[in-house]
Parts: structure tokens; sequence; C-alpha cells
């Protein structure tokens, strides 16, 4: 079977208005001043507390804990008062397709809890579209690897049959570190050549080019190891 383990926010939905304007609302709260939106962007995909412990840069007056409460509070008002994040065109019909394929099982690996995701699926009427779900809740911040390990692990996928599609470097350095194929998109929220930086196998700039780049990956492994 064929794995194919997505992200989630800058991979197959655009939730940067919103994490920008939970960033800001947090720092305002908390009396300090905000990064600029090329810094939070540069931290997504992290899990949160490992996301403020970047921006921090090391100022042990940066209040970590207390900006983590006050963007958790601010996304889920923003979050409960605001449409749902859109996703990318063609991704949901990407997805459809690659579900009904008798030889893919799809999952996903996110700096969301998973709390975030059930709202995202159920936003956009994609509940049980995927077979293992990774979140910020069970597992460590990107880029450790131990999303891709765990997902393979439910499913019983091997290594050369999983890929991991992702917007940012974090996305492919876990892939890499879990043995993975690593598919980098250039429509998320880091720019393509810290994808190429990070190592990705293979780039794409639409998501209708996403299975058959992910199939030309797995098949290259599957020839080298034959």
């Amino acid at each position: 079977m064929k794995l194919v383990l997505f992200d989630c926010d800058g991979t197959l939905v655009d939730s940067q208005h919103m994490i920008v304007a939970a960033m800001h609302e947090a720092h305002a709260v908390r009396g300090v001043a905000p990064p600029s939106r090329a810094t939070i962007l540069s931290v997504v995909g992290l899990s949160l507390p490992e996301a403020f412990v970047a921006l921090s840069a090391g100022d042990p007056a940066y209040p970590v804990e207390a900006l983590v409460e006050s963007y958790r509070a601010a996304f889920m008002r923003l979050r409960d008062s605001e449409p749902p994040e859109p996703m990318f065109p063609a991704a949901r019909d990407v997805l459809d397709a690659l579900r009904l394929r008798p030889d893919v099982i799809l999952g996903m690996a996110t700096g969301k809890n998973r709390r975030g995701v059930d709202r995202v699926l159920a936003a956009h009427a994609m509940e049980g579209w995927f077979a293992t779900i990774q979140t910020a809740d069970s597992a460590p911040s990107k880029p450790h690897p131990a999303m891709v390990l765990q997902a393979m692990a439910e499913v019983g996928a091997q290594p050369e049959d999983t890929v991991v599609v992702g917007d940012t470097s974090f996305d492919i350095a876990m892939a890499r570190a879990a043995g993975a194929s690593a598919l980098g998109v250039s429509w998320g929220y880091h720019p393509v050549e810290e994808l190429k930086r990070a190592g990705a196998h293979m780039l794409v700039d639409r998501f209708e080019q996403v299975p058959g780049a992910a199939f030309a990956l797995m098949a290259q492994r599957g020839a080298l190891s034959a």
C-alpha cells in the first residue's frame, strides 16, 4: 500500500490570515511587539510551544508560555467568528480521487492539535478521508520523524512506499528523517529555496501534480531497491 501523508496548514488549507491575525492579537495582549509576517510564517508547521521558542530567539524576557495561551484563545475566537480556512485550488478534488484508489492510504501529519484538524475536516466535509492523523497532541514537533513513523506503523506502510507532502522545511526534514520521500509544494509558507535546502526530493507548483509526483517518487524508490 502507498501512504501519502499531507501537512495541513499551507499545504491543504490556507490559514495564513488567521495565523497572522492571532499572532498579532496574542502579542498585543501580552504587550510584546509582534514579529513580521515573514517571521511568523517561518515557524508555521512547528507545534505552538516550539514556534514561540523559535520566535523568542533566545530572549529570556519573551513570555513563551503566556503567548501560547493567548494565541490559542485568539485563534479559537477567530476560527469561531470567521469562515473556515479555505482549501487550496484543486486540493479537495485531488484528495477525493486519491482516497478512492484501492492502493492508496491518505494520512495527515500536522502541527495543529486534533480539535483543529477535526474542525477543518468537518468544514470541508472530509471526515473519515484520512486513515491516520498525526497531530501535535500525540507526537513531538516537526521536524522530529515521530509523526511519520507513527503513521507508517498504524497503516503498515514502508518508508519506500511513503511520501510526505508539505510546504515547509520542517515537513521535508521530518520526511527524510523517517526515511520517507519528501514532496515539497510551492504554494505554501516557506520559499522554494528553503525546501530545496532541506532536501526535498521533488517540488510541485499545482495540487493536480501531487499524485503523479508522489507515485513517481515511490516508483524510483522501488526501482532502486529491486
